[in-house]
C-alpha cells in the first residue's frame, strides 16, 4: 500500500526531520536518503521499519540540524594525520613537494560539521522523529487498507457466486451428457436399423460423467474463498497468504474449466477468472 509519514523531534541541540515514503512492492525495499549515517543508526533505522512494515518499497529522508549555539565543526586529528601521510607518500613518488595544510584540510572526513548527526543525541533524535513518522504513514495506510478490504470482499462475493452457479450448472451434467451422447449415436446408426444398448449407454454416461465431475473442485474453492473472506477481515499483515490462495482459487478454476461439459459451465469460468484477476491486482496492494 502507498503512504506518506513525516516526524519531526528535537533533542539535545539536535532538530530531526525524517520523511517515510512507501508505494506497492511485493516484498521490503528499503532506501535511505538525506545525511550519511552510522552504520548503527542504519541498522536501528531498518529494524524499526522491517517491524512496522511487511510489503512496500520504501524511501527514508533523513535530516538533522544542530538548534544550539554550540553548533560547528571539529577537526578529526587521526583522520587528518592518516591523510597527511598519505599526501606526503604521495608527493614523494611524484617527486613533488609536500602538501600544505589547506590541502590536507580539504580531504573527506579531515573537517566535521557537527550537525552531520556526530553527536550522540541525534541518533535518538532520528528515532524518535522516525517512531513519529511510521505512524503517520500507519495511520494512512490503515485508511487506505480498509477501503481495499471493501473492494477486494466485493469480488470475493462475485467468485463466491459464480462457484454456487458452476455448482448448479454441474447438476444437470450427467443429463446433459447423456442427451448429447444419445443424438450422436442415433446420427452414427440412423438408417442402418440398429438399436443402442441401454445399458451400454448408461456406462458411457458414467464414464463421461465421471471426467466432468467438479465436486472436488468446489469444495476446495468453497474453502479458499471463506479463508480468503477471513483473512480480509484480519487486522495483521496477510498479503502473502492473500497471494497463496489467489493461486490455489485460480488453479481450481482452471481443472473446473478444463473438465467443463457444457457452455454454460466455461462461461462462468470465463467470468470468474477475469474477476480474480482484480483481486490478483489488489492484492499486491495489501501488506
Amino acid at each position: 500500500m502507498t503512504g506518506f509519514g513525516r516526524g519531526i523531534a528535537e533533542r539535545g541541540g539536535a532538530r530531526a526531520t525524517v520523511d517515510v515514503r512507501a508505494v506497492n512492492h511485493r516484498y521490503l525495499d528499503l532506501k535511505l536518503r538525506g545525511v550519511q549515517v552510522a552504520p548503527a543508526l542504519e541498522e536501528a533505522v531498518a529494524t524499526k521499519v522491517r517491524a512496522a512494515l511487511e510489503r512496500g518499497s520504501v524511501a527514508i529522508s533523513i535530516h538533522v540540524v544542530r538548534t544550539d549555539a554550540a553548533s560547528g565543526t571539529r577537526i578529526d586529528l587521526q583522520a587528518a594525520v592518516k591523510v597527511h601521510v598519505a599526501l606526503v607518500e604521495l608527493a614523494r613518488h611524484l617527486g613533488l613537494h609536500g602538501p600544505d595544510l589547506a590541502l590536507v584540510l580539504a580531504q573527506p572526513g579531515v573537517v566535521i560539521a557537527e550537525a552531520d548527526g556526530e553527536r550522540p543525541d541525534d541518533d535518538a533524535c532520528v528515532l524518535e522523529a522516525l517512531d513519529a513518522a511510521l505512524a503517520q504513514l500507519a495511520a494512512m495506510r490503515q485508511r487506505e487498507g480498509g477501503a481495499l478490504a471493501e473492494d477486494v470482499t466485493a469480488r470475493l462475493d462475485e467468485l463466491a457466486g459464480a462457484r454456487a452457479r458452476i455448482d448448479q450448472l454441474a447438476q444437470g451434467v450427467p443429463a446433459a451428457v447423456q442427451k448429447r451422447l444419445a443424438e450422436r449415436v442415433k446420427r452414427l446408426l440412423d438408417g442402418d436399423g440398429l438399436a443402442v444398448d441401454p445399458s451400454r449407454l448408461a456406462q458411457e454416461v458414467a464414464v463421461l460423467a465421471d471426467r466432468a465431475d467438479v465436486s472436488e473442485e468446489l469444495v476446495r474453492l468453497a474453502s479458499h474463498l471463506d479463508q480468503a473472506h477471513t483473512l480480509v477481515k484480519t487486522a495483521a499483515p496477510v498479503g502473502r497468504r492473500l497471494d497463496f490462495l489467489v493461486q490455489e482459487i485460480g488453479r481450481e478454476l482452471n481443472t473446473i474449466g478444463s473438465k467443463s461439459a457444457t457452455g454454460e459451465i466455461s462461461s462462468v469460468v470465463v467470468e470468474a477468472k477475469s474477476v480474480l484477476e482484480k483481486v490478483r491486482e489488489q492484492v499486491q496492494n495489501i501488506e
